[in-house]
Parts: structure tokens; sequence; C-alpha cells
């Protein structure tokens, strides 16, 4: 059987469920986010951390998250929603900025585990791999809604995109970069790094949310550089290409410095290690002088 020539559209965008309409963006989105809510809890129940404190931190991560993400997509487009106030609270049509979502979550998360006592690096390392998870699952609502695709291509894995919902402009091509591939593709590969820098364990506690950082931040500039969804360009980027820099680069220092605070902690341990062993050297009682082997005994040089 051949392989087909460019990725087919959707062939359905929601369910009918009675009276209920549920759109497949929402779906795939919170199967994303339950996944992640559900690996986090079980990752810091085993690195010692109280699975009721992850629980929590997660749902107020997810909340506050998904709020974040919709203030942070409205704000840029608000003439455009004022307009028409109630599509404000249609996310079902699509509409959730990523690094919104992940400011709001983050505080969030940081302000839930404090006041329930437990430890921040800890929760950061346990939630890092389930970031760019959700992410993965989630950016196939992208798909179910046709949007958020890249510039016009002929490759064998080209999307095919309906005219109802070509950007202006691109009325007359038929098939665009499937970004949303690209980005769900990029973010399991940074699943499996994450893994695989967590089971060697040699990073610092909290390293492993900023090697998220790095590169989330990374593999979202590239795939930015070819998305065709906004018309605003910053010395010839967009505003997504920015913070993704912004991302990647903080990540990258906060790497930096907490490897320096861990290499000084290591030598302070080391020099408080030579120094107790100084000490005890100096209070063990001295060998008796002259002392011979034993009468008929051997003496080994």
């Amino acid at each position: 059987m051949p392989l087909p020539a460019s990725i087919p559209p959707p062939p359905i965008q929601a369910l009918e469920l009675g009276p209920l309409t549920v759109y497949l963006y929402g779906i795939v989105i919170a199967f994303g986010a339950y996944l992640a809510l559900r690996w986090t809890v079980s990752r810091y129940a085993a690195s010692g951390g109280d699975p009721d404190l992850a629980e929590r931190a997660g749902l107020a991560a997810l909340l506050f998250g998904f709020t974040g993400a919709r203030i942070a997509y409205v704000l840029p487009r608000l003439d455009r929603f004022l307009a028409d106030p109630i599509s404000i609270v249609q996310i079902w049509e699509g509409g959730l900025a990523v690094f919104g979502g992940l400011t709001a979550g983050t505080l969030a998360v940081v302000v839930v585990t404090r006041r329930g006592g437990g430890s921040v690096p800890a929760m950061a390392d346990s939630v890092a791999p389930g970031l760019p998870l959700a992410q993965a699952i989630g950016r196939w609502g992208n798909y179910f809604n046709q949007e958020l695709y890249g510039r016009p291509t002929d490759l064998p894995w080209a999307l095919e995109v309906e005219p109802g919902r070509r950007r202006p402009g691109f009325e007359e091509s038929a098939t665009f970069h499937p970004t949303f591939l690209y980005e769900s593709l990029w973010n399991l590969a940074l699943v499996a790094v994450l893994l695989r820098l967590d089971r060697r364990g040699r990073l610092p506690r909290g390293a492993l949310i900023l090697v998220y950082a790095v590169g989330y931040g990374v593999g979202r500039f590239l795939v930015e550089l070819i998305r065709i969804d906004t018309d605003a360009r910053y010395a010839g980027l967009s505003r997504n290409n920015w913070v993704a820099l912004a991302v990647a680069i903080g990540g990258l220092v906060g790497l930096l410095r907490l490897r320096g605070t861990g290499a000084a902690e290591d030598t302070d341990t080391a020099a408080a290690a030579v120094d107790a062993d100084e000490v005890a050297d100096e209070d063990r009682p001295a060998d008796d002088e002259g002392t011979s082997a034993p009468s008929g005994g051997t003496t080994d040089s």
C-alpha cells in the first residue's frame, strides 16, 4: 500500500454527545495534562516527597496554567476579542499561549510547594519530564483545529489544510509544514533526554527543569522560524521567537550557576572531610617507639 503524499486534514473536529459538543482539541490537551499530572505525583513520591502535595501543586499548575495561557493569547489580540467578548472563553476554538501557561503554572507550583513545606527543587525535577510529554500530546490539538502550521511546502509529510482554514495570503497553497508534528516529535525526544539525564544522577537537584527550558526553548525557536500564524515581527523574528530565545538563554544561565554552586559545595565538603581526617589523626594515640616484633617472628620490609 503506497504511503500518502501528504498528511490529510482531520476527518472530524468534534464529537457530538447528545446535546454536548466535545472538541478533540480540548480532549487531546486534557489527556496530555492528566498524564503529566499523574507522572509528576509518582516521581515526587518516589523522591521521598508527599504525593498529596504534588497533587495539589499539579492541580494548581493546571488551573493557573490554562488561565495564564489564555490571557497571554488574548492580550496581544485584545481589540479583536473586545469586539466579541464571548469569544474570550471559547478556548475550544484554539488560542492558548504556551509561554503564558508555563509562567503562571510555574508560579502556582512554587507557591503551593513552599506553603506545603515541600522541596521546590525536588518538585521541579519531578515536573520536568511531564511538561514536554504533555506538550507533545497537546500539539495534536492544533492538528484537529487546523491551526499553527508553517509555510507552504510539497514535502511528503506536508499537511493538507482545507481552504477555509488557510491563512490570508496563502489561499492558493494546499499543503504546509506540519509544525505541530515537528514540535511534538521534538518534545518526545526531550522527554527521552531528560529521563536519561535523570537516571545518570549527575545533575544537581533542580537542574532538570532548566535542561527542559533550554531544550524546549531551542526547539520552539526553530519551529517558530517557519510558522506563519503571526504577522508581527521584531528584527525579523516573531514574538514567540524572542520569548523562546529568552527561555533557552535563561535556562542555560541557570544551569551554569547551579553547576557552579554545586561545584563549590563539593569543594567545601571535600575540605571539611580533609579537616576531619586531620583532627582524627591528631587525636589518635601515637604508637610506642621501639616496639619490636614478637620473639621468633619476622618483620616484613
